[in-house]
C-alpha cells in the first residue's frame, strides 16, 4: 500500500517529530519503532511504554435491545457484566469462526462500548450495522486511543487522577481526565498492567506529549507491541486466529460464558459445542524453538519423524527470556506440554518443545477482594 493510500492517526505528526520509523499497518501509517524494538520492549517491561492505538475501531451500541442483539454474535454473557466493567469477547460467524476479537464494556449508563481491531473495523462495523435489529444502534466513534503499559504505568496515571489508582483489571469508566471527557479501561495487550485512554482527536497530541514529559514514560511502536504480546501468549487476529478458526482451536474457551453455552444461542454454537464435546482437529500451542534462527509465521511444524503436522502463526526472539518462542497449530495428540517437535526454519529442522503460555507471566492488577 502506498503512503498516499494510508490513513493517519491524530498523532502522525508527533510520531514523525520523534523520528519514528513508519510502516503501513491495518491501512494506517503507524510507528513501528522509535529508539529500537529491543529497547522499547525492555522499557515497557521495566517502566512505562506509551502506544498510539488510535487506528483501532471504537463504537457504542445503544438502545433497549443493545445487549440482546450484541449477544447474537458473541459467546459472552453481557447481561451480567456490571457497570464499569469490560470483557474480552469474540465476534463469531455462523460456522463458529472468529471474525474478530474485541473488548466490550459498560462505561456508560446504557449500552456497550466496543473496541475492535484496526484491520477488521470496517468489516465489523458493516456487519453489525446490517445485522443489529430491534432497538439497537451502532454509533462509530471518531476518537484517539492511547495505551500506557508497564509496572510504572499506574503511578504515572495516578498523578493525573487518583480515581485511576482505584481501578482494577478489566474496569472501564467514563471519566473527566486531562480536562477532557475520556473512556478509560485497565487491561493491556502486553501482559503488563496499564490503561487504555479514549479521548477526543483534538486533545491527542497534547495528552501524548504530557505523558511523555514524565521521565518514566517513553513512546513504543508496533514492533515491541508485537514482541510483548507474543511473550504474553496473546493471539493476533489475522495471524493466530481468523474467521476459519474456532475459539476451541485457538484456546479461547474462557470467552465462552457458561450460561451462553447452556443456551447455545450465539452464532456458530453448534460447531463450537461439538468441538468442546468431541475435541477439535487442531489446537494452538506455545513452542520453545531451541536452536537456529527464530521460527516466523508460516514456518511448518513437523513431528520427530519429519512429517509436517502444523504451522507457526507467530514467532520470534523473546527479549525477556533470551530464547526463540512461537505459537502455532498442531493436532491435539502433539499438544501435551513437553512434546518434542521440529520447526522447519528456512527448510531446516530445528528442535522445538511444546511449552505453556504465557511465556512470560502476566502482571495485570487485580484489586483485593473485599
Amino acid at each position: 500500500m502506498s503512503d498516499q493510500a494510508l490513513k493517519t492517526t491524530p498523532l502522525n505528526a508527533a510520531h514523525r517529530a520523534l523520528g519514528a520509523r513508519m510502516v503501513g499497518f491495518g491501512g494506517y501509517d503507524m510507528p513501528v519503532q522509535y529508539e529500537g524494538v529491543l529497547a522499547e520492549h525492555r522499557w515497557t517491561r521495566e517502566h512505562a511504554g506509551l502506544f498510539d492505538v488510535s487506528h483501532m475501531g471504537q463504537a457504542k451500541i445503544t438502545g433497549a435491545d443493545a445487549i440482546k442483539q450484541f449477544e447474537r454474535f458473541v459467546p459472552g454473557d453481557y447481561e451480567i457484566v456490571k457497570p464499569g466493567k469490560q470483557k474480552y469477547t469474540l465476534l463469531l460467524n455462523s460456522q463458529g469462526g472468529v471474525m474478530d476479537d474485541l473488548m466490550a464494556g459498560k462505561p456508560f449508563e446504557d449500552g456497550l462500548y466496543i473496541v475492535v481491531n484496526a484491520g477488521n473495523k470496517d468489516a465489523d462495523f458493516a456487519f453489525l450495522n446490517a445485522e443489529l435489529s430491534g432497538d439497537a444502534k451502532l454509533e462509530v466513534l471518531d476518537r484517539a486511543l492511547l495505551a500506557i503499559q508497564g509496572p510504572e504505568a499506574a503511578e504515572v496515571m495516578a498523578a493525573h487522577s487518583a480515581e485511576l489508582a482505584d481501578m482494577g483489571f478489566m474496569d472501564c469508566r467514563a471519566i473527566r481526565l486531562f480536562d477532557e471527557d475520556c473512556i478509560v479501561s485497565r487491561s493491556g495487550y502486553t501482559g503488563e498492567d496499564g490503561y487504555e485512554i479514549s479521548l477526543p482527536n483534538a486533545a491527542a497530541e497534547r495528552v501524548w506529549n504530557l505523558l511523555l514529559s514524565d521521565a518514566r514514560v517513553k513512546p513504543v511502536g508496533l514492533g515491541a507491541r508485537d514482541s510483548l504480546r507474543l511473550e504474553a501468549g496473546l493471539p493476533l487476529h489475522g495471524h493466530d486466529v481468523d474467521a476459519e478458526t474456532t475459539p476451541v482451536e485457538a484456546g479461547l474457551t474462557f470467552a465462552l460464558s457458561k450460561s451462553r453455552k447452556e443456551r447455545a444461542d450465539f452464532a456458530g454454537a453448534e460447531t463450537i459445542l461439538k468441538q468442546l464435546a468431541d475435541g477439535p482437529a487442531r489446537v494452538r500451542v506455545g513452542l520453545h524453538v531451541k536452536e537456529g534462527a527464530p521460527a516466523r509465521e508460516g514456518a511448518e511444524i513437523a513431528d520427530m519423524d519429519g512429517a509436517v503436522i502444523g504451522k507457526i502463526t507467530s514467532g520470534g526472539p523473546s527479549p525477556t527470556l533470551g530464547r526463540n518462542i512461537a505459537m502455532g497449530y498442531v493436532p491435539p495428540a502433539f499438544a501435551e506440554l513437553g512434546t518434542e517437535l521440529k520447526a522447519l526454519v528456512r527448510g531446516r529442522p530445528a528442535a522445538a518443545e511444546v511449552v505453556a503460555t504465557p511465556f512470560v507471566a502476566t502482571r495485570y492488577y487485580r484489586k483485593p477482594k473485599a
